[in-house]
């Protein structure tokens, strides 16, 4: 069994707003320094979120989702490779295609884009106002992200909240694009209209059904399924995601200090199940990104 790569998601203003421990987004040396722990703990992936605004309502074109920050997010960018080589994955996949491709151009690794319709309310916490995200993502921007990335030597990272992106993935590479290694990862208990439920028999469905020569991870949004079933993606030969975005949560109620312990504990659980953790080198290579 190749070797697990741990990806660490460190922004959890939207998610779990009540977390007193995830910087502002505007301040981008703890942020930074937010991730550059997480590497030194074992992530290979540095899935980050630059300076962006979640618009208010849904606007004129049927979309409620966030507008980027392209300093903030360079500035960020910069801010770790000055101390570190991870993989860079650009998330933030709600967002129009004109804004993320223009991030494309900052050369990271990797892009974050939703393979089926963008629907997520967050509001864990009843004493915050929901937050709310809103698109559609036809296979016609579907392939238009694909060319881009082409064009910028950019690896997708193909998002999956229910199987109706494995169709989508599979009508784009028909296109010739994606055809080896596509990059997928599947998240379970997202709240809203695409939620897929965090439970063994949603995992192993989605497994049993992803496309083939798909490499995939998994990101659970459930603080109290969430161990249970990275375990059984490490177990399963598939990838993990952590961190605050999906779960800052060490235990039932009890907050992480920072996200370098959560991805730890992910370390100690995949050792525990005797399955090595890869490098941001050896991340690469499993990946087959064009910049080795």
């Amino acid at each position: 069994m190749e070797k697990l790569i741990i990806t660490v998601a460190c922004d959890s203003r939207t998610s779990y707003p009540i977390n007193h421990y995830c910087p502002p987004q505007e301040d981008i040396e703890a942020v930074a320094q937010q991730y550059l722990d997480g590497i030194s703990a074992g992530a290979a992936i540095a899935h980050i979120h630059g300076i962006r605004t979640l618009e208010e309502s849904m606007q004129a074109d049927g979309r409620q989702v966030s507008r980027m920050n392209q300093e903030g997010w360079k500035r960020l960018n910069d801010a770790i490779l000055s101390k570190s080589s991870p993989v860079m994955q650009f998330g933030v996949a709600s967002a129009r295609i004109e804004e993320k491709v223009k991030l494309m151009g900052l050369s990271p690794d990797m892009m974050a884009v939703a393979f089926n319709a963008h629907d997520e309310y967050f509001n864990p916490d009843p004493q915050f106002p929901p937050k709310r995200m809103m698109a559609i993502h036809p296979v016609e921007e579907l392939l238009a992200y694909a060319k881009a990335a082409d064009e910028h030597k950019v690896k997708l990272e193909v998002e999956c909240f229910h199987t109706g992106a494995f169709w989508n993935l599979e009508f784009i590479r028909k296109q010739g694009y994606l055809k080896e290694k596509a990059y997928t990862t599947l998240f379970l208990g997202w709240p809203g209209g695409t939620w897929t439920p965090a439970t063994e028999k949603a995992l192993i469905y989605m497994v049993d059904h992803l496309p083939k020569n798909c490499i995939w991870n998994v990101s659970v949004m459930n603080p109290q399924k969430q161990w249970d079933l990275l375990s059984l993606a490490v177990s399963l030969g598939g990838h993990v995601r952590v961190g605050y975005e999906d779960n800052p949560y060490i235990a039932p109620g009890e907050l992480a200090k920072n996200n370098a312990v959560l991805v730890e504990r992910m370390v100690k659980i995949a050792q525990g199940l005797g399955r090595d953790v890869a490098t941001p080198k050896e991340a690469r290579q499993i990946l087959g990104l064009a910049r080795s």
